[in-house]
């Protein structure tokens, strides 16, 4: 045993014992490093994909969803990244957006319905109104009408003595949004071609009303027509107002103007009261 020790000491004295040791256990350090981090980065994960193109505000259900097997290295490059398939079953993909077809899902793209913002409502300002002007693909000059253009509004019709009136009427008013005839968004998706139906705006009530009365006239054969602009008309848009007051008399002059109806009952009877009084009293002044 006494021999054994002696021996070992004197092979661990030899500094050429010494440095190969060390070399050898440097060279197993790096290779268990380097395997364990390869195991790391290779050891795959299955998360969900997008079987097929997903459109705009479609309710994602398990036939749309594939699995696929990546490293961790992919993952750990994107956190946003969903990886469990029940977080996507009933969402939404968020409105403006298309899941392309074998993309991953990511959690900006995916949204709850009662979460899904609603931009035409949400860009309508307080005391303006929503108009529809229904459109078709030559009106919108081939889908060159987008929504956030500022355009004017031409009218379009003859007067009483069957002379053509054309000229602007409205300048400077908001495309919102550019629809189809189910209601969906033309621009909203990349996935499938849809052909615009209407133009969505919001104008101050005057201006609905005024649109509204422009529509509705018969025999006159009116149009209103919408003119896109140049970029630098929507980059520095200018009031939304009548453009032409001669067209604005000429609608009103053919509808009825509706008296004001906010006046209580209470006050006119009391107007009235104060009439018959006053009267009451003329005549005692007549008398005496």
């Amino acid at each position: 045993m006494g021999n054994l020790v002696i021996n070992v000491k004197k092979f661990l004295s030899n500094k050429n014992t010494v440095t190969i040791i060390c070399v050898v256990a440097g060279i197993l350090v790096l290779y268990i490093g380097y395997t364990w981090r390869v195991s790391s980065a290779t050891n795959p994960t299955t998360i969900p994909y997008a079987k097929v193109a997903l459109p705009s505000r479609h309710v994602i259900t398990s036939d749309d969803i594939g699995y696929m097997e990546v490293s961790s290295s992919v993952l750990s490059k994107s956190n946003n990244m969903i990886r469990n398939a029940n977080q996507l079953i009933g969402k939404e993909v968020m409105y403006g957006t298309t899941i392309p077809q074998n993309s991953f899902f990511y959690t900006e793209t995916v949204v709850s319905p009662e979460n899904q913002p609603d931009s035409v409502l949400a860009d309508s300002p307080d005391g303006y109104t929503l108009f529809e002007l229904p459109v078709d693909l030559n009106t919108t000059y081939g889908n060159s009408i987008y929504p956030g253009n500022y355009i004017d509004l031409w009218f379009k019709g003859t007067n009483d003595y069957n002379r053509l009136i054309y000229t602007n009427l409205i300048s400077s008013i908001k495309v919102l949004d550019v629809r189809d005839s189910q209601g969906k968004s033309v621009f909203e998706t990349s996935a499938e071609s849809r052909t615009p139906s209407v133009l969505l705006f919001a104008v101050p009530d005057e201006l609905y009303s005024l649109l509204s009365k422009a529509r509705a006239l018969s025999g006159y054969n009116i149009e209103i027509i919408p003119v896109p602009r140049n970029k630098n008309y929507t980059a520095n848009p200018g009031e939304t107002e009548v453009a032409s007051e001669y067209v604005k008399e000429f609608i009103l002059s053919k509808t009825e103007i509706i008296p004001d109806e906010n006046i209580s009952s209470g006050s006119s009877s009391g107007n009235n009261n104060n009439n018959v009084d006053e009267d009451e009293e003329d005549e005692d002044e007549e008398g005496s």
